[in-house]
């Protein structure tokens, strides 16, 4: 019986070992399980750990503006955002990431103060120009060091250790020399791009040569990364450089654009004048060497009171142009044959009457030889010979010369003007007061284009501002004409308008244009303004269009000079004409111009 209980209990002892066994063994391989399943987990879920190789995008700029000379007009800079994690900055160390931050940035400590005293990522500046920017890149550096910043864990038990950064946040247009070539150049928009905010060309230049000027290619880094988030350049790493857009070089001189405008300036003030508008062109080439207004702006800082000078006035302005149409007509009476320079033409003393139309003159005489109704700008005289043309040989002659169409101009928004059409030209008042200039609407850039007939030949030519496009590796495109030369007249017909156009200036109306040792020859016109109501108010526009020669040089050059409100500054003779000759001053003054000097 002892034995049976003996085995008995051996019995139980080798079964609570195997029991023993049994629940190590399966303990173990639970413990084998939780492990490969955590190894499994941690191989497989996404970790927060900092990218190994990096890469940043070098964004491309917009092209420059030049004068002639080279000077810099209009280019553009990039603009970086800041940005911080305020969690990251050390509290004991904040006051000096606000003093060090404020005196990097030149933002006041206490705008600083109060954009860190919010939680998480905080925009410090929108605007930090790339000088700044980098100087806070190794500000940031040092801060580094210095441990100014300190990792934190999140919500989500990711540890953070970002510190101040800077990325590109846009680009600024800058425009040197503030409203000096304005409007010309034109002011911009801003338009968004993938987060990076550009600047569009609205008007001016910015607008007609926006492709030109848009930036071609963005630049990328990429590269191993350091400790402090930046990129290493080594030989593994990859540059494709940024293109940035083109480059243009103007045909205006910059010393000579701004004294005109000084010029216009004063005589906007002598003259109580809306405005007073210049074109200087080579008349060889059609090349604008100015084109300067006496109302401008800074594109940058635009005001309510500044909207009116938006537009450029010498294309986009249409007005009657008065006598400066009568060298016009009658270079097409001489072209036609319907008139000799010394044929005698009746001027009834200053006043006479067509059809119910009473007609004035300024300058009353009985009677005129052809080209002094030109010289003394005979309204009387001019309106007669107009008769001898047909309404076809009027419209087709004046488009010859530009007129009612665009001059090819390298500007937006150039307006063409109004002129009647063929039935009405056949009317004897319409042919009259357009060959006088009423009835007709044309633009300051028109008449110089016009006139530049008389200077060159009888050739018609397309004006252009920029001389050439400069791609970023140098080389050049010269701006070419859509449009070849128009002969308006011939050659023969444009050397006595010339003639005639010299002796307006030594004996008409336009003698205090006279320049010694120059070849100076223009006609005054002097138009009443058309009331919104109906009729004329007693406003006024004076022009003045003439050319003023070397003997190497020639240039076309017009002055208009809108609601003169001086006393008898209205006439043209008053107020174009001595801005033309201070205009003609400056050519002389920059060597420009060079009179021929009398032997004494």
């Amino acid at each position: 019986m002892s034995n049976f209980f003996s085995s008995s209990k051996e019995l139980d002892e080798r079964i609570g070992k195997k029991t023993k066994l049994l629940l190590l063994l399966i303990i173990f391989t639970f413990g084998i399980f939780v492990f490969i399943g955590s190894i499994s987990h941690t191989a497989i879920k996404e970790r927060h750990i900092p990218r190994l190789v990096i890469s940043e995008t070098n964004r491309a700029l917009r092209g420059d503006i030049l004068s002639k000379e080279g000077f810099k007009l209009a280019f553009s800079q990039k603009l970086y955002k800041a940005m911080v994690n305020t969690y990251n900055i050390d509290p004991d160390k904040k006051d000096l990431f606000i003093k060090l931050f404020s005196i990097y940035s030149g933002i006041s400590e206490k705008t600083i103060r109060k954009r860190v005293s919010k939680k998480g990522n905080v925009v410090l500046s929108y605007s930090i120009d790339a000088n700044r920017a980098k100087y806070l890149k190794e500000l940031a550096r040092k801060l580094r060091i210095l441990k100014v910043f300190i990792p934190y864990e999140d919500k989500k038990g990711h540890i953070i250790k970002y510190g101040l950064s800077l990325t590109e946040s846009g680009e600024s247009r800058i425009f040197s020399y503030k409203d000096s070539f304005e409007p010309i150049l034109g002011f911009m928009k801003k338009s968004e791009d993938d987060g990076f905010t550009r600047p569009i060309g609205v008007k001016g230049l910015e607008k007609s040569y926006q492709e030109a000027l848009r930036p071609i290619q963005n630049g990328i880094v990429e590269g191993l990364r350091d400790i402090g988030n930046s990129i290493i350049l080594d030989g593994n790493s990859f540059v494709k450089p940024p293109i940035n857009g083109m480059t243009l070089l103007l045909n205006i001189p910059m010393s000579l654009q701004k004294s005109i405008e000084v010029v216009l300036q004063k005589a906007k003030r002598e003259l109580q004048a809306k405005e007073i508008v210049a074109i200087v062109m080579d008349s060889k080439t059609g090349k604008i060497r100015a084109m300067a207004t006496s109302n401008r702006f800074d594109p940058s800082h635009i005001r309510k009171r500044d909207y009116p000078s938006l537009n450029v006035t010498a294309i986009e302005y249409t007005y009657e142009p008065g006598s400066v149409i009568k060298p016009i007509t009658f270079s097409l009476l001489l072209q036609n044959h319907r008139v000799n320079p010394y044929d005698i033409v009746r001027t009834y003393n200053g006043r006479y009457k067509l059809g119910r139309k009473i007609i004035t003159d300024e300058h009353r005489e009985e009677w005129m030889s052809a080209e002094n109704v030109i010289v003394y700008s005979s309204n009387i005289g001019i309106a007669q010979l107009a008769q001898r043309l047909d309404g076809i040989d009027f419209i087709e002659g004046f488009k010859k010369f530009g007129f009612t169409q665009k001059t090819g101009i390298d500007l937006p928004y150039e307006h063409v003007g109004i002129m009647p059409n063929t039935l009405q030209m056949e009317n004897e008042i319409y042919k009259a007061t357009v060959g006088y200039g009423y009835g007709i609407r044309t633009t300051l850039i028109q008449l110089v284009c016009a006139y530049n007939a008389f200077n060159n030949n009888g050739r018609i030519l397309e004006p252009k501002i920029v001389d050439t496009i400069i791609d970023h590796t140098g080389k050049r495109y010269q701006v070419e004409s859509f449009t070849e030369p128009k002969q308006a007249i011939t050659a023969a017909t444009a050397t006595q308008m010339n003639k005639i156009l010299q002796k307006v200036v030594k004996k008409g109306t336009g003698k205090k244009a006279r320049t010694e040792g120059l070849i100076i020859g223009g006609k005054t016109g002097t138009a009443h303004i058309a009331s919104k109501k109906g009729g004329y108010a007693q406003l006024y526009n004076s022009t003045f269009i003439g050319f003023a020669n070397d003997k190497k040089h020639r240039y076309t050059i017009g002055v208009l000079v809108r609601e003169p409100k001086k006393p008898h500054s209205y006439y043209a003779s008053q107020s174009a004409v001595p801005v033309f000759k201070q205009i003609v001053d400056v050519l002389v003054e920059q060597g420009e111009l060079i009179p021929e000097r009398s032997n004494p």
